[in-house]
């Protein structure tokens, strides 16, 4: 019987666990650190042997396969001792995969493939398909490959999670864009960062699509050096295409092979440029998967917004909060505040990926009254933007309560207040989920 070691106890580590279990191998898992209680039951529940609080090498080192979970970076002791050993290293989503015949839509990108994915998903629920939604969103796909059955699956795959894939194969792939992001995993190198995401193609056959961002120079950079085999199907914003989707006067026209379908702008529930592309890509997975033109009209007018990325909160006396936690990066800042017409007081901070607030400079001077710091380290955002906003409206807080405070200081009726945080959140919070939610805790508490 072949030995599996997962490392890593949270919602990836434990569905590999319980995919391994079900498929017959001698399974153990290992964490460095405290598993969470509700993993804990599942791992119990499953008769899985684990560990916590530290590794035991000697078992881990025994493994004829390993399952590293996407938040373990390849540089910690016990990964790097794998690999001179020459033990293989896979991925959640590659083991996952060996097991599983449903169709796959699968997206990744910088920016905006929590709210792809979501539309997706949403889309092939209303065409009455049999469909389960994974990855880097809501159950871990290994844990539903175990224990459900799809015909379909929309997946939301991460940089991280693609590092370690080398066999998958997805029906249909989605590149939403790519900026720089998680560099400090990338040794602060854009190309590797670059050729993470494209690895999301590499298996795709003459049969299978490739939806992508003509729009996006970085990913048409990366795209005119490779060799793919798939049908290409651009969306784009600034031209029309003979396959693909594009602006056309006030509505997207959606090209798949023979077909034709249009969505007039007015009519998206998600408001903003950002959100146009993203319907374009939705629509486009849509229409390759053979979904009719009103369920896709109709779908994407009822969509209702992902929690966590620009999702308003309440209005108290005229000042909106927005809860945009998901924005991790700068370019998820960007999108957040360009979509802005009213004043904003922007709250901002956390863990520093490595950071170019250059971009985002025009934008603060022009739509930013205040800002306030939510994180431990704010010397970068001080340093860009002190002198933009002025010092009687620049402070720093260390709690989320403190933060909406804060911002109500500086905001006046018809003012927005923006949680947009450009970086990582685990300065002061768990993830960037209870980050925005500690925030919504924090305005029905005002």
């Amino acid at each position: 019987m072949s030995r599996i070691v997962v490392l890593g106890g949270g919602e990836s580590g434990v569905g590999a666990a319980v995919l391994a279990k079900v498929k017959g191998f001698d399974v153990f898992l290992s964490d460095n650190g405290k598993i969470a209680e509700r993993y804990v039951d599942d791992l119990r529940k499953w008769d899985i042997p684990f560990e916590q609080g530290g590794h035991s090498e000697d078992i881990i080192l025994g493994a004829d396969e390993v399952v590293k979970s996407p938040g373990i970076p390849s540089t910690v002791p016990v990964v790097r001792k794998l690999e001179e050993k020459g033990t293989r290293i896979v991925s959640e989503i590659e083991f996952a995969g060996r097991y599983d015949t449903a169709k796959k839509i699968c997206v990744t990108g910088s920016n905006g493939k929590t709210t792809t994915t979501s539309l997706i998903y949403y889309l092939l629920q209303n065409a009455g398909l049999n469909v389960g939604l994974g990855g880097n969103i809501g159950k871990s796909y290994a844990y539903q490959v175990a224990t459900e059955h799809y015909d379909y699956y929309v997946l939301e795959i991460s940089s991280f999670q693609l590092d370690n894939c080398y066999e998958f194969h997805p029906d249909i792939a989605i590149i939403t864009n790519i900026t720089p992001d998680h560099l400090d995993r990338y040794g602060y190198q854009l190309e590797n960062y670059v050729k993470a995401k494209f690895r999301i193609t590499r298996n795709l056959s003459p049969e299978d699509c490739f939806i992508f961002d003509s729009d996006d120079e970085i990913t048409i950079d990366h795209l005119n050096k490779i060799i793919l085999s798939a049908k290409r199907l651009p969306f784009t914003q600034k031209s029309e295409v003979g396959q693909g989707a594009f602006l056309k006067d006030d509505k997207i026209v959606v090209r798949y092979e023979d077909e034709e379908c249009d969505i007039f702008l007015k009519e998206l529930a998600l408001g903003g440029k950002h959100n146009i592309y993203n319907s374009m890509a939705a629509a486009l997975a849509a229409k390759a998967s053979g979904i009719d033109n009103k369920v896709i009209r109709e779908s994407l007018a009822t969509f209702q917004p992902v929690e966590h990325r620009l999702e308003p909160v309440l209005s108290i006396k005229d000042v909106l909060y927005i809860n945009d936690s998901k924005a991790t990066n700068v370019d998820a800042a960007w999108y957040a505040l360009e979509c802005q017409s009213k004043p904003i007081v922007w709250i901002v901070g956390g863990k520093d990926k490595g950071n170019d607030y250059e971009v985002l400079k025009p934008l603060v001077k022009d739509k930013v009254k205040a800002i306030v710091c939510l994180g431990v380290d704010n010397s970068k955002i001080r340093e860009a933007f002190e002198g933009i906003v002025g010092g009687d409206k620049f402070v720093e807080t260390r709690s989320a309560e403190d933060a909406v405070k804060a911002a109500g200081t500086f905001a006046e009726a018809g003012d927005v207040v923006l949680l947009s945080p450009c970086c990582a959140s685990f300065d002061l919070f768990t993830s960037y989920e209870d980050r925005g939610r500690k925030f919504k805790e924090a305005v029905r508490m005002l």
